[in-house]
């Protein structure tokens, strides 16, 4: 790939630095599931992963929302429609937003009109752990998982009963209060939690924007309460529940004269039976709901409009132990029901049939997997996945994937009126990777080089004649790049690094994909003395297009338009234990007051500050 030229010192860095998502030593190695769907080491997964756990997120400081978060790790993007709880995408390996799927505690989340989910309205307060797998996915989880899957895990309870509380408030009139009991026994884990965000915000829109334009604040709150339950019957045997619910209100720029805004809602739940049958053999078995539900209010229509999609979901596993590695089949059934008011109301239903076998044999790791969806819109699609890794030596190891992966058309796509394409077909993506990663005593490094090819790409042309947009399958779309990263702890301090050289262009005219940069990166560099824990971030982003116009008549020709520039963020971070289970903490963001857009004419916070106070018994 000619493209990449990176230079001698970013992989000296890299090479210096561990890989976000490992154990240092002594520490419990970290176990990830989202990459096989079975429960495996971190360091022994094939696919490219990282694992941010509870420490982490709580480190990252309460003003630091879910997306901000993602944007600071190995391979992700985002862009945002203004300040906090705005719309957000996020890009993984320069696929589109609508290329990566959302799970939470195994649910699939999101909507089946727009293709994407509602990132900014799950609080970091209600999160455990997330785990986010890099490169195609279909093969375990089915349809959009092109470019990726992170899937996020609701708090859990252990040991004595726990409460813990945090309050905090800073710039832009932003105020966060959460709490939660969690606990267990030798047979029942339990735990709830609540929480409550507000801020005044600032304003979502730049003067650029033109007619939509309103310079008043656009504020957000956000509550949401998030439960999990566990009971062991027996030896083996647990049942189980889990819930997540949030609720927000976002006002936004629309209308110089009518403060717009909307009310947003996600409900997730599941409940499963997990039984060991035999020594070697687990059977899961799960169902559950999630709902995304937006009720907009503008001039036009200010007794509000709903769109909402549910996702009725039963997904049974079998995790079989082979005398060599083991075996995993299991079947998934999914029921999607939309509704747009005033445009369009319907459903579609999923079959799903999935192999997958993974295995270790002294140097070697291998990965296998097979999937069968049969949609009742389009029919069957057949994805898959091949991954081999070498212990090269007791510190490096190579590894190497294949894989498939597709994208259903979302039903605004299909049947919105004026606009929908009901003879769409689903994209279609083949991913080639190779990755290698270092680790020794405490300190870790990884190099991920891959090509995405997709292909029967869905772009929206507008008629020129008629004035009308219309998607269709018309483009391809190659997606390569490669991917740094990696730290460690040098005199006392803990390093931190990651830089992604990404090219992401339509195939067919040379055009870059909007809103994605060719060069991202980020520095870490943190330090505990006794009871302080103090550190600086440093985010760099490269310049982009927020949109390309594509010629209806000539597939060569396409058009990039509004650059968005370049930019650096600095943060700082501090936390102080008054006592073990008493904490003070602040964050300062985006230090310097650097002007800079994520998505063209939609504003982004300057320098802000937030304080905490955080009860938390260990």
């Amino acid at each position: 790939m000619t493209f990449i030229r990176p230079t001698l010192a970013a992989l000296a860095v890299a090479t210096a630095f561990p890989l976000a998502g490992h154990a240092a030593d002594g520490d419990q190695p970290l176990v990830v599931v989202t990459a096989s769907r079975q429960a495996q080491r971190a360091d022994e997964a094939l696919a490219d992963v990282t694992v941010i756990d509870r420490a982490r997120i709580e480190q990252s400081g309460a003003s630091f929302s879910l997306p901000e978060l993602l944007s600071r790790q190995p391979g992700i993007q985002i862009a945002s429609n203004g300040g906090p709880g705005k719309s957000t995408s996020v890009f993984m390996r320069g696929g589109n937003g609508n290329h990566t799927i959302l799970l939470v505690d195994g649910m699939r989340v999101g909507s089946a009109t727009t293709g994407t989910a509602s990132w900014q309205d799950i609080p970091l307060s209600q999160i455990d752990r997330i785990e986010i797998v890099r490169g195609p996915a279909s093969a375990l989880y089915g349809a959009d998982a092109m470019s990726g899957v992170i899937q996020i895990f609701t708090r859990k309870g252990e040991g004595a009963p726990r409460i813990d509380a945090f309050a905090g408030a800073g710039s832009y009139g932003a105020r966060e209060v959460a709490a939660g009991v969690a606990g267990g026994t030798e047979r029942l884990s339990y735990a709830l939690r609540g929480g409550y965000t507000e801020t005044d915000s600032l304003s979502a829109k730049m003067a650029k924007a033109g007619s939509t334009y309103n310079p008043d604040r656009d504020p957000y709150r956000n509550a949401s309460l998030s439960g999990k339950l566990d009971y062991r019957l027996a030896d083996g045997h647990t049942l189980g529940a889990t819930v997540l619910a949030t609720e927000g209100r976002n006002f936004y720029d629309g209308d110089a004269n009518f403060n717009n805004y909307n009310n947003s809602a996600q409900r997730i739940w599941s409940l499963f039976s997990r039984n060991r049958l035999t020594d070697g053999w687990t059977s899961t078995l799960r169902f559950g709901q999630s709902v995304d539900s937006y009720e907009g209010f503008t001039r036009s229509k200010p007794a509000g409009s709903t769109i909402r999609t549910t996702q009725d979901q039963l997904a049974w596993q079998h995790d079989i132990r082979l005398p060599l590695g083991t075996l995993m089949a299991a079947y998934e059934n999914l029921h999607q029901k939309v509704l747009s008011e005033g445009a369009f109301d319907g459903g579609r239903t999923v079959n799903s049939a999935l192999l997958g076998w993974t295995a270790g044999l002294g140097a070697h790791r291998l990965q296998l997997n097979a999937r069968h969806d049969d949609n009742s819109q389009y029919g069957g699609k057949t994805t898959g996945y091949a991954g081999y890794g070498y212990q090269l030596a007791p510190s490096l190891r190579l590894t190497g994937s294949i894989g498939s992966a597709f994208r259903a058309p979302t039903f605004n796509e299909l049947y919105y009126p004026g606009f929908g394409n009901a003879s769409l077909r689903p994209e279609n993506a083949y991913n080639k990777e190779v990755g290698l990663l270092w680790e020794q005593r405490g300190s870790f490094a990884s190099l991920t080089v891959f090509r995405n090819r997709v292909d029967d790409m869905i772009v929206t042309f507008r008629n020129p004649g008629t004035g009308l947009s219309r998607p269709a399958n018309v483009r391809e779309a190659q997606l390569q790049g490669l991917s740094l990263a990696g730290g460690t702890r040098l005199a006392g301090f803990d390093l931190e690094a990651g830089v992604d050289f990404l090219d992401a262009k339509d195939r067919d005219s040379g055009a870059s994909l909007p809103r994605r940069a060719r060069h991202s990166g980020h520095v870490r560099v943190s330090r505990s003395v006794e009871r302080l824990t103090a550190g600086v971030e440093l985010q760099g982003v490269g310049g982009r297009y927020d949109a390309v116009s594509f010629s209806t008549t000539a597939l060569a020709t396409a058009t990039e338009r509004d650059r968005l520039g370049g930019y650096g963020l600095l943060n700082a971070f501090v936390k102080y234990a008054v006592t073990p289970e008493w904490s003070v903490e602040g964050r300062a963001n985006n230090l310097l007051d650097k002007q800079y857009e994520t998505a063209y004419g939609y504003n982004t916070p300057g320098a802000n500050v937030f304080f905490g106070v955080r009860y938390a018994p260990r």
